[in-house]
């Protein structure tokens, strides 16, 4: 049975009096309708397909001159490829009284105290718990914060000893919440990193460190630039395949 599919106007950049485009579409799979996006790339040469895993949802990169009905025919062609991808991705995991969220690659149950107060961690005998004060409908955001946090001590710690380990110089360091990749590095010495690393081992942490850093000595990745990698960080392999396994792990954690 043929997909059924809606789409929703947009106008493109180039003026007001350019026909609407779509930004997304539904496609139907299984019986369900996934919102798929549509990037409109003028300097794309073809089609692809790929799936935002921190919101589980397909985006198309259409060419210059392609069309919705291309579209339609590409995605029908992927259905297979689309449903094993989706299938695969782990379940959401909202933050809510009495969820289970990883810090460092432990488990941490969520548990709301209400009442005035920050955010701690404790450790009781049936395991940790991150307790929370406040409102209710403001714990999300608080636990995010927390996370933050923890996130930027951690990743400040291991920036500074990787950095003094290879004599480079890192201008800055923020955080932020990509959906594709973990860290950046600019050739002005500025790194971003996701805040979501500290959910993750800290060799894994430590991993991704070495690699943003080591690109302030090569801006590739070459053979050389791997082996400085390996050189301050020996267990590279380890953090970068547990990465490659698990990352889209930590992107369902806050998800709806």
């Amino acid at each position: 049975m043929k997909q059924a599919m809606g789409f929703l106007p947009r106008l493109r950049s180039r003026g007001a009096e350019t026909p609407p485009t779509p930004d997304h579409c539904h496609v139907e799979i299984d019986g369900e309708r996934v919102r798929v996006a549509l990037n409109w790339n003028p300097r794309a040469s073809r089609y692809t397909l790929r799936l935002r895993g921190s919101v589980r949802e397909p985006v198309v990169t259409i060419p210059y001159r392609g069309t919705l009905a291309e579209v339609r025919g590409f995605l029908d062609r992927h259905r297979g490829w689309l449903k094993a991808r989706i299938d695969a991705l782990p379940m959401a995991t909202p933050l809510a009284d009495g969820a289970s969220i990883p810090l460092r690659g432990e488990s941490v149950r969520l548990r709301h105290v209400g009442g005035r107060g920050t955010v701690r961690l404790q450790h009781t005998l049936t395991g940790d718990e991150l307790v929370v004060a406040g409102d209710a409908e403001h714990l999300p955001r608080r636990v995010t914060d927390f996370l933050k946090r923890e996130a930027r001590a951690d990743l400040e710690a291991a920036t500074a000893r990787h950095a003094a380990a290879l004599g480079v110089t890192v201008k800055a360091i923020r955080l932020g919440d990509p959906a594709s990749r973990w860290g950046s590095c600019s050739s002005s010495g500025t790194i971003a990193y996701s805040w979501r690393i500290i959910m993750a081992p800290p060799e894994v942490l430590d991993y991704l460190v070495a690699h943003e850093v080591a690109h302030l000595r090569e801006m590739n990745h070459s053979p050389r630039f791997w082996r400085l990698v390996r050189t301050i960080c020996p267990g590279m392999e380890a953090g970068k395949d547990w990465l490659h396994r698990h990352g889209a792990s930590l992107h369902a954690v806050g998800a709806d």
